[in-house]
């Protein structure tokens, strides 16, 4: 299958990698210096060379605040059976953009990042793939994610919006609690370092991406409930009433088996 890559940032490069040696790929990007990271692949720089390429299979991996543009300049280059497929964490605005457009679409989520995940082991990882879509596309990326030993799910648009709001919002809110109020430390505990790290890796992702997974409009109640446990933590912690702390830490590990 001719597949096109729109994107040589971290996930672009990753499927670039998984894909180019069982089918023929090329990889899109408007900046010529992030290609230097892909391999066995061609290398477009122009709109012409997309409309020679003929893809079969346009997998979208701007960053989110460039997923719909990047779409918008390519689809006059594309073959009218060409298959749209996107893997944006936040999927606001694709829904209504693929049923309008006119192709075939799937669109899915890995549910993991070169941040953390260990690309070379990821039978503990998750993706998503949305339900509304073409049939070929699903199977293909189902096909892929199962090769990669990916734990795949099948989500609505709406039930992956609420899932992500869900999944994302908590921690990242949390992530950026702790690095708010948190100080240096010459020599910091196990537990300190571990947060320090998920902090590092939260904030080397781009800002529209947490924008984007912050304004989720199910958002708001994920950080109303962090709200109501830190103040009913606090009241627990001020009155030093063990009972209720016991009884506290009881419903937390069950939350957790």
């Amino acid at each position: 299958m001719r597949i096109l890559i729109l994107g040589a940032g971290k996930m672009g490069s990753f499927f670039t990698d998984v894909l180019s040696f069982q089918h023929e790929t090329a990889v899109y990007d408007v900046n010529p210096h992030q290609l230097r990271f892909v391999y066995n692949t061609y290398r477009f720089t122009t709109l012409e060379e997309i409309k020679e390429f003929e893809p079969e299979l346009v997998i979208n991996a701007a960053t989110v605040k460039y997923t719909l543009e990047a779409f918008h300049q390519v689809l006059p280059m594309l073959p009218k059976d060409c298959i749209l497929s996107d893997i944006a964490s936040v999927k606001t605005g694709l829904k209504k953009f693929y049923e309008e457009s006119g192709f075939r679409y799937v669109s899915t989520h890995p549910m993991f990042g070169p941040t953390f995940a260990s690309l070379s082991n990821l039978n503990t990882e998750n993706a998503i793939i949305i339900s509304e879509g073409d049939h070929l596309g699903k199977i293909f990326f189902k096909d892929l994610y199962q090769t990669l030993q990916l734990n795949i799910f099948e989500y609505t648009f709406d039930e992956h919006d609420e899932t992500v709001a869900y999944s994302l919002s908590i921690p990242f809110v949390s992530t950026l609690v702790f690095t708010a109020v948190m100080k240096h430390q010459d020599a910091p505990g196990t537990t300190f370092k571990k947060h320090m790290a998920i902090a590092r890796g939260l904030l080397s992702e781009d800002d529209f991406l947490l924008q984007e997974i912050l304004f989720n409009p199910r958002t708001p109640a994920q950080v109303e409930n962090i709200r109501l446990e830190l103040k009913k933590l606090l009241e627990i912690i001020s009155g030093k009433d063990a009972d209720a702390l016991k009884k506290y830490l009881v419903q937390a590990r069950e939350k957790i088996k």
